[in-house]
């Protein structure tokens, strides 16, 4: 399709146009079509448009705007932008803090490489606030189906490796239970 012929269509069809034909847009309507997918609040087709295009710091700072700061620093490393990746992981780590989604934080700690003990914070803070809004019971119910799936798939073993784990459930167990008794 010419840049002509895309001016003249309607909104809509420029839309499903450029959907259709990600993979073949020709350059020239690229940064127009960017914008139209954009104010169509499609987002990720805005992205794969921009990034195929060479669009690569459009396509991060969509990304960004848009809160997806591991995208966007994937982008980056496979462009060969290292510097610029790594500076998003860590942009990206603090926005996922602050906004309380542990899991993305947890995957750009992961690629920043932080020691052991900080990503087990992370995990930790994670779960508690994942805590906040659960039913505890229901997650205690599932947590001893899990364990007693564990120990009767582990009865009748007699390594070494299984009496660990089943003398590691037992003593979770106690904890948990001195804990329920704490609690009351």
């Amino acid at each position: 399709m010419l840049r002509d012929d895309f001016q003249n269509i309607r909104f809509d069809e420029k839309v499903s146009y450029l959907i259709e034909n990600l993979q073949c847009v020709p350059d020239e309507l690229a940064e127009q079509g960017v914008e139209v997918l954009l104010e169509a609040n499609e987002t990720e087709h805005a992205v794969v448009l921009a990034r195929d295009k060479g669009m690569i710091k459009r396509a991060i700072g969509i990304l960004v705007d848009a809160g997806d700061y591991l995208w966007a620093a994937l982008i980056a490393k496979n462009a060969g932008l290292n510097e610029e990746s790594l500076r998003l992981y860590k942009e990206g780590l603090g926005y996922y803090i602050d906004m309380e989604m542990y899991g993305r934080a947890l995957s750009a700690a992961t690629a920043l490489k932080l020691p052991p003990d900080e990503i087990d914070a992370l995990f930790r803070k994670g779960m508690d606030v994942e805590s906040r809004s659960m039913n505890l019971g229901a997650a205690r119910a599932v947590i001893d189906n899990a364990i007693e799936s564990l120990e009767i798939s582990l009865l009748g073993r007699d390594d070494e490796l299984s009496e660990e784990v089943m003398a590691a459930m037992k003593a979770e167990r106690k904890r948990m239970t001195d804990r329920d008794e704490v609690d009351r």
